[in-house]
């Protein structure tokens, strides 16, 4: 057995008026119709046409202005005036716009349980009046019902093509908001990694040398702290897109700092070598400005790649080259510390749909991120070993040509 839910009402005017412009346009248009139904040749073809039905005519159109929000009233009170219109001497018999309207918004907002004694009565008001023979004419009821029947019907298709949509739209935002959450996740998983990765590090070299070297204990020191200070700084941003919209938000009036790009990453190799890792950084082709969710995701793929160099190679040196072609951009990550079994790579990689060389590996979820990161973009993501030890990240993702349409700064 199903149930109806039905729809709440709209929200109420500023203006204090229960109606919106369209419904007294609906309204106004039903009554010209009906006006022009009932004057075009006179009641039967022959008698004058009567001020009296005239007014409640119009009078029987009021009630569609507050259609949406009281269905059934407005029903009632069209019924009531199109019964008075009958009684008031002879007219057509037969559906008219006003009573068709007011049907509909029944059905639209109740279910058949209602709709179909609405309709029975609106099928049988019509047929009451002086000049109407008793039992009408099956030809006049057959008509009536008819038209009660297609009004209710498209009611409901209408009903249902809507639950439909919204059903849809659900889904899709479902959809986004689980989207959302895996690039926050994968946001927080690059901060988190590469920032408390570097931080240990910093902190054991001045565990290690405290009392002997002073001075790589204070540069271990100032690493550690900007280290912090940009993790904190980055997951702030995640946070204040969470809140957007939110009220102390804006109340906080700071503006959120720009997204790091192709721009940092001289930076980010400078704090790889303070961290201990010898990384060199070299740059092919004409540069030029690329989107900022390409930026990014060069950034964080050589972010995540130099953490991984620090947690799993070993005594290792590290290599970022960067390549700018006409038509994508690629970013290559290479060191040559030691092989770790790449059977957890493999795995993982081929389970999300990605591409690891064969030789050696890393796992971890990391990898799995760059991967979605460069799909996102519609590039290509190759992760393994290399020949003689060692292991290496190359990512192609594609941009317009220079000085294309398309070209962002």
């Amino acid at each position: 057995m199903s149930t109806h839910h039905e729809p709440p009402p709209p929200a109420p005017r500023t203006d204090g008026l229960p109606w919106t412009a369209g419904d007294a346009l609906l309204a106004v248009g039903a009554a010209v119709l009906d006006l022009l139904g009932y004057t075009v040749g006179g009641p039967d073809g022959s008698r004058p046409v009567a001020l009296t039905a005239l007014v409640l005519l119009v009078l029987a159109a009021m009630p569609l202005l507050t259609r949406r929000r009281y269905p059934l009233a407005s029903l009632a009170v069209v019924l009531v005036l199109g019964l008075a219109l009958n009684l008031s001497g002879p007219v057509p018999h037969h559906f008219n716009c006003t009573l068709c309207v007011a049907l509909f918004a029944v059905a639209r907002s109740r279910g058949l349980a209602v709709a179909a004694p609405a309709g029975l009565a609106a099928v049988a008001v019509p047929l009451v009046g002086p000049g109407h023979p008793l039992p009408p004419p099956v030809g006049d009821v057959a008509a009536n019902v008819l038209a009660a029947a297609l009004v209710i019907l498209a009611a409901e298709v209408l009903k249902r093509w809507q639950q439909e949509v919204e059903v849809r739209r659900r889904l899709l935002a479902d959809r986004a908001v689980a989207q959302e959450r895996r690039r926050i996740a994968r946001e927080l998983h690059d901060i988190v990694a590469h920032h408390i990765t570097t931080m240990q590090l910093m902190a054991g070299g001045a565990r290690a040398n405290l009392g002997r070297d002073t001075e790589v204990v204070r540069d271990a020191l100032v690493t550690l702290e900007g280290s912090g200070r940009m993790a904190l700084r980055e997951m702030r941003q995640l946070l204040d897109v969470l809140r957007a919209g939110d009220a102390l938000e804006e109340a906080d009036g700071v503006p959120a700092a720009p997204q790091p790009g192709v721009g940092h990453l001289e930076g980010l190799v400078e704090e790889s070598r303070r961290a201990g890792l010898p990384t060199e950084f070299a740059v092919l082709g004409e540069e030029r400005p690329l989107p900022p969710s390409t930026g990014l995701a060069v950034f964080r793929i050589v972010q995540e790649s130099l953490t991984n160099t620090r947690k799993h190679a070993g005594p290792a040196q590290a290599r970022v080259l960067l390549t700018y072609h006409p038509d994508r951009v690629t970013v290559e990550v290479s060191d040559n510390g030691a092989a770790v079994p790449a059977d957890a790579l493999v795995g993982a990689l081929a389970g999300a749909g990605g591409a690891a060389a064969p030789g050696a590996g890393r796992s971890g979820y990391g990898l799995i991120g760059m991967r979605e990161r460069v799909a996102l973009q519609g590039g290509s993501l190759v992760a393994g070993g290399v020949d003689g030890g060692g292991f290496r990240v190359v990512a192609s993702l594609p941009v317009a040509p220079a000085g294309g349409e398309e070209r962002l700064g």
